[in-house]
Formats: C-alpha cells, structure tokens, sequence
C-alpha cells in the first residue's frame, strides 16, 4: 500500500500512569486490589450535562441511549473522592512536578496557570460523570521530527471488572496524556514515535509499568477518508499494525461508497414488523424473539457481507451501531441462508419487502423498542455508508482490527473544574527541575563506561532495576557482577516461586559485596538470595549457606580429591583441571571463590607432577 499515495497522516496520544504516592485528587495510595478484597460497593446511573455553551455532546448523547445502573467497588484504600460523595483535594504537587519534568524533556512550554476542566464521560468508567484534566505544557518537538501538541495531566478512569461493573483502585491515579501533530505518514513512524515516547517517560524512574500502564491511542486519516481515533492500543508491537488495517479499512469503506453511488443506492425509511414470517423457523434467536424489525437497504446487496477488515466486514459496522440501542447482533441477506434461516424465508422476507437481487435487508430481533432502535441506528449507519468514512472514536480487537465506540467528541465534552483552585507555575520552578538522563543514554554510558556488552545493557538501561544496578555498582561491586545478579539471579529465583521482593536493596548490596572482598563465593548468591527472602538476616543466610573457609581447609579439601584421583592426574595432566575442579565446588558448596580454588588446584596438581 502507498501510504503517500494515500495522504496518510497520522498522530498519536499516550497515556501514562505517574508513580506517585498519592492520586490525583485525593490521598488515597496510587495501589491496585483485588476485586475480592472490597469492602464495599454501590451503584449509579449516570446522565450527560450540557456544557457551558448549552450543548450536550454528541458522544455522551449515544452513551444515554442506554439508561443503565453502574456498579463500583470500593476499598479501604478508596475514599468519597473517588465515590463522588466529597470535593476534590488540590492538585497533587508531585504530579504536577512530574508532568513539568517530562514537558522540559520534549521542549515544552509550560501554561502559566494549570486550569482543571472537566471532561464529560458517562461510560461508566468515573463515577462523576467527568473526568478531571488539566492542560500543563504546549508546543515541543521530538528528534524524530514529530510535534508534541500538548501534555495534559489527568486522573485515570476506573478499571471495568465486567461489563457494567468497575473497580475503584484505579480511579484517580495521575496520568499524564501526550498528544503529539498529525506528523507521521506511515505504520513504522508511528511505532517509532509511540517506542521513543515511552522511552522517554520510562527515564524519569517515576512511571507505574506492566500491563495497562501505558495506553496508545492512534489518531488515523487518508485523503478521502475522516479522521479516527482509536482507544486503547496497549501493545507497541501491534500499533504498525493497528494503522495499516485502519487505512485499508477506510480505502474499502470509500471503495464502497462509490460502488453504492453508482448502483444508485438508497435506504428504505420505513421499519417493518416480520415476527409472523419467521413463526416457524428453525432459528433459535429469531424463534424465541418477541419481535423481528426489518428494513431493506436498497442497492446495497453483496457491499454488506464485503470485508473491510481481517474479520470485520460493512455488516459489523451497521451491528456496532445497533448494539448502543441494547440489542446483542443483527441478521442480514448477504449472510443468509445461514444461522437456522433458509433459502425459502429468505425469499419470502425479501418478498415481503420488495427487496430485488440489489437490494439486502437487515434484521433486528429483541424486545420492540430495543429492535426499533436498532433498525434507526442501522439505517442511519447505512446513510453514512453512502457518504464514505465516518468521524469515530473506535476500540481495537485482537490483532489490530477495531470496532465502532462512540461519535467523535466535540467542544461540548469540555467545561471547567469549579472545586479546583488554578495553580501558578513560575519559570524559576520550571528552570529548577532536574531533567533525568535518558535511557538511550545510560545505555550508551554503561557501554563506554563500565564495558558491559550492548545487549546486557540494553536489558539494564531499560530494566525496572536500573536504579538499583546503579546504586550497587557505585557502591563499589563489579558492574557484570551486579547484572548478573539483578537480571538473571533474581528473575530464575522468583520462577522458582521464590519471593524475592522481600529481599531488601541493603542487604542484596550487602552479599554483592561479601563477595567483593572475598567473604562469600558468587557461587553462593543464588542461595543466600534464597535464605534472605525466607526471612533470615544477612549475617545468618551467609552462616548457614556459606561458613567461612581458609585457605588451609580449601587446601586440605583440594589434596584429599586429589589423593583419591593420582592415576587420573598423571595420565591427564594439567588436562585433569576441568573435571576435578567440579569434584572439589561441590565439596564446598559456595564457600569459596571459583577462581581462588582453581588457582589453589592448579598448584598442587603441578606439584604432584
């Protein structure tokens, strides 16, 4: 695909959790639970309010098409904040501080004022109705060459445990959302743009990570196509992907549109009542309906069941927009005879319709008022059909394929924060923030600087660890030494079920550096490791793993393995070091240094020979 060709423009939002002690707007900790550790729940019905300008927003007035009770549940680690039941607190200095930071990092300008606005949402997803933000910084730029438009910083939306029901742990937690210009022209870009922002957060330190941190939302136009925002993109890897699929998904819906055009095609206004044609059918769904709507698009036959996307065909976007009345799918001819319909009620509904061979009719079955509402939708979606692309916000499905959400939302979402005071941000305080190295960087410098190889430092500068590997190795411990350990020791301990987070930074340095002076054998570390998460203190897990050997024991060990091994050291020779070398470490289990006991063998093997 020629993505010029094409006028592919693309831009991008981040959203990442901040690391901070407390939320946003209350002092509850920034912790997550599980959902069976509730101490309490209730529920909500949530409606739009319209905005100062006298609107409802478009997007909040389709999620009212459904009126329905929203449960949450709550904590001993929540507070009425988060059940809208008290006045926010003042903006979280250590956000804000952080947001500052990462704006300097990108060559921001900071607002002179942090104004907080509230955002309409009636998802389920904020118990008020709203979500809190606040614009920070404006206009920065990336190496990459992409624009930063604007660095926000806002509470994070509860997390939905199923369907209607959400979780209130994660309400709150600050989150900063970066929006870059529609700056990128192809897949590759925007993954390169998306990695070097995330980077680029990851070295404050002060980021939460793993699953559901960061989120990627994906702004997508072609030259004849409409601008599409799609949600919650949570894999790197896939986000090349997710823009490929959107802009052959628009070219199709436009490759549709002028089929359709040139068949002429049209949509009936009129919803019929077919529950009696399908009495006796042998489908399930539609036996047991109380009522069957039906409407005929005209000219439409064949552009319905056509795929737009892996999976996902024009008919999945005219179900999409059915299912916000309620109902759970639609039927339509292009599929049919199929799912228990036959050929015969397929003729006879098209008949009933005056439906030709053109022509493909779509069917709702559900309690009336749902199906009704559904058949409008339908017909409304179908409209849009013959005009081209809509304007969406749309989420993505397995493997980078997406769905319709909601309307795009407009200026009406958007109105301002009335319990939360403005906060000043002067330039002095701005110029005074430390901006962190970068990761890219602290890779580089270990290469250089403590010649570790590429990859091991790669794996380092990136690692959630990095600042403990730094602590260690300033501290005095060998920089392959302490990777060794944090990457990989640690890691197979805690496959091994072994709770390694119980073991505190002090006393992990302190075994990395027993081993330093000679104390402890590195061989030694994984089981002391073990002893120290188990509970025991560091001069009591060195004790019982690994009591301290002289030289002259080390000696006696090595010449009794020897004395019972003459014929073979003779005939090998210095041959003989390798496998009698591993006789004598498993005699002493990590009490001494490998490289002290082969220097010791080497010795008295040259002196027996």
């Amino acid at each position: 695909m020629d993505y010029e060709e094409l006028g592919l423009k693309a831009g991008i939002e981040i959203h990442q959790q901040l690391d901070t002690r407390e939320k946003l707007f209350c002092h509850c900790p920034t912790v997550l639970r599980d959902v069976e550790e509730r101490n309490g729940e209730f529920f909500r019905y949530l409606r739009a309010t319209v905005s100062e300008m006298g609107e409802i927003d478009r997007a909040a007035r389709e999620e009212m098409m459904v009126m329905r009770p929203f449960t949450y549940y709550a904590y001993d680690t929540t507070c009425l904040v988060e059940n809208d039941e008290e006045p926010p607190a003042p903006l979280n200095p250590e956000a804000l501080e952080l947001a500052l930071t990462m704006a300097r990092m990108m060559g921001m300008t900071p607002v002179e004022q942090v104004h907080v606005m509230r955002k309409l949402v009636i998802d389920g997803s904020n118990t008020s109705g709203f979500q809190r933000t606040a614009l920070v910084a404006l206009n920065g730029m990336l190496p990459l060459g992409a624009r930063i438009e604007s660095l926000c910083l806002e509470e994070e939306a509860a997390q939905r445990v199923e369907g209607v029901t959400f979780s209130l742990d994660r309400l709150g937690i600050p989150l900063v959302e970066i929006t870059t210009a529609p700056d990128m022209h192809t897949p590759e870009q925007v993954q390169e743009v998306a990695a070097y922002i995330g980077m680029l957060l990851r070295s404050t330190g002060r980021v939460k990570r793993g699953l559901g941190t960061i989120r990627q939302d994906v702004n997508i136009s072609i030259r004849e196509g409409a601008r599409v925002e799609i949600k919650g993109v949570q894999d790197l890897a896939l986000i090349d992907e997710v823009v490929r699929r959107e802009a052959s998904r628009q070219v199709n819906l436009i490759g549709i549109r002028d089929e359709l055009l040139a068949r002429n095609a049209s949509i009936d206004e009129l919803t019929h009542d077919v529950t009696a044609l399908f009495s006796e059918t042998g489908s399930a769904i539609l036996k047991r309906a109380k009522y069957i709507g039906a409407v005929c698009l005209r000219g439409f036959a064949g552009c319905v069941g056509r795929e737009i996307q892996p999976g996902r065909r024009l008919g999945s976007e005219l179900s999409d927009y059915a299912k916000k009345c309620g109902v759970g799918g639609l039927f339509h001819t292009d599929e049919l005879p199929a799912y228990g319909v036959t050929q015969e009620e397929v003729e006879t509904l098209k008949s009933a319709l005056g439906a030709g061979e053109e022509d493909c009719v779509i069917l709702v079955a559900d309690a009336k008022k749902k199906a009704v509402c559904a058949i409008g939708q339908v017909q409304r979606r179908a409209a849009i059909a013959l005009e081209g692309v809509p304007e969406e916000t749309r989420k993505m499905l397995e493997e980078g394929s997406t769905a319709y959400m909601r309307p795009l939302p407009g200026a009406a979402r958007m109105y301002p924060e009335t319990d939360v005071l403005p906060e000043t941000v002067s330039s002095s305080y701005v110029a005074a923030l430390e901006v962190p190295e970068l990761l890219t960087e602290k890779e580089d410098r270990f290469i250089r600087e403590m010649d570790l190889d590429p990859a091991l430092a790669r794996q380092l500068a990136y690692s959630a660890q990095v600042g403990l590997f730094e602590e260690v190795v300033r501290a005095g411990v060998r920089p392959n030494l302490a990777a060794r350990t944090i990457l990989a020791t640690l890691r197979e301990l805690s496959r091994d079920g072994v709770p390694v987070e119980a073991i505190g930074e002090e006393d992990l340095l302190g075994v990395l550096l027993e081993v330093e002076r000679g104390a402890v054998a590195k061989e030694a570390i994984p089981d002391i490791l073990r002893a120290l998460a188990g509970g025991m203190d560091m001069p009591s897990a060195v004790q019982s793993v690994a009591p301290g050997i002289s030289d002259e024991e080390l000696t006696g060990i090595i010449r009794a393995v020897l004395s019972e091994r003459v014929d073979f050291v003779k005939e090998q020779g210095m041959r003989s070091v390798g496998p009698v070398m591993g006789v004598v470490m498993q005699e002493v289990r990590g009490r001494a240094d490998g490289k002290k006991i082969s220097d010791l063998l080497k010795k008295e093997i040259q002196a027996m020979l």
